[in-house]
């Protein structure tokens, strides 16, 4: 990466909250616009503004769930930021100032994000793709080794997510909102237990872990070697939970219904 790329690449800082929430900090250094993804709480992300000497000017929404929007009025009180997120959903995210969905996009200073609409966990679920900064902020669609469970949609809506997502590049840095890899490794390891690449991720996610490092954001080109929920076409994961001429959605559903019971 050239000097002057580096320069005017977005700032992304992670950081805890509640008890395995993350919150992400998105800086734009020309204009000086900052949205957090998600913000379930709003002392921390003002706190992790506070620390970089940020004004919050945005907050980007993912799905209406109360540990993603939870921070939202109390923020907008005290910053004034503009609240973005799904039209999908638009009467169910907290302050909403700007609605956006997969023609509008979003933007972020000089940034601007691609919108990707992807039900499944929510029915009104969208995730935000940076593309010049290989940066995909997926909510509970995607979690690193996982997915999130079918709240509001079927197992052919999130499949049909899941190949969105998995469509984009494998450098892509995939922030999702929790810290659920080390479970969803053990069950990634129930289900494929043969697979190498697997086996070499797990044991890198216990070794971050045990030095109290974050796993996020994980890389998209991992997420597809290793991911079984990217993987209901795969042979082996087909084998385990489908059988001949069993539709790649309904593989998937029964993945993530071995993973309810895991």
């Amino acid at each position: 990466m050239s000097a002057q790329k580096s320069e005017k690449a977005l700032e992304i800082v992670v950081f805890p909250m509640l008890s395995d929430n993350y919150g992400f900090l998105i800086h734009e250094p020309l204009t000086g616009a900052t949205a957090v993804v998600d913000p379930a709480e709003a002392a921390p992300t003002l706190a992790a503004c506070d620390a970089r000497g940020w004004r919050l000017t945005h907050i980007f929404n993912t799905h209406h769930h109360g540990d993603h929007v939870g921070g939202n009025l109390d923020l907008k009180a005290k910053t004034g930021c503009t609240i973005v997120g799904p039209a999908y959903d638009r009467d169910r995210i907290p302050g909403l100032d700007i609605a956006v969905d997969e023609a509008s996009g979003a933007d972020l200073g000089n940034r601007h994000a691609k919108v990707f609409f992807v039900p499944g966990h929510t029915r009104g679920h969208i995730a935000y793709w940076f593309a010049e900064d290989a940066a995909l902020f997926c909510g509970d669609t995607l979690f690193a080794l996982g997915c999130g469970r079918l709240f509001e949609g079927t197992p052919a809506q999130m499949w049909q997510s899941l190949l969105k997502l998995r469509a984009l590049p494998d450098e892509t840095r995939v922030y999702c909102a929790h810290e659920y890899t080390q479970s969803n490794a053990r069950f990634a390891l129930a289900a494929e237990p043969e697979n190498v690449a697997l086996q070499q991720e797990v044991a890198r996610v216990n070794a971050a872990r045990a030095k109290g490092e974050f796993t996020i954001p994980s890389l998209l080109g991992r997420e597809k070697a290793c991911n079984p929920f990217l993987r209901a076409d795969a042979p082996s994961l087909q084998a385990h939970f489908g059988g001949a001429g069993m539709k790649d959605a309904d593989v998937l559903g029964a993945i993530r219904a071995a993973k309810d019971r895991f």
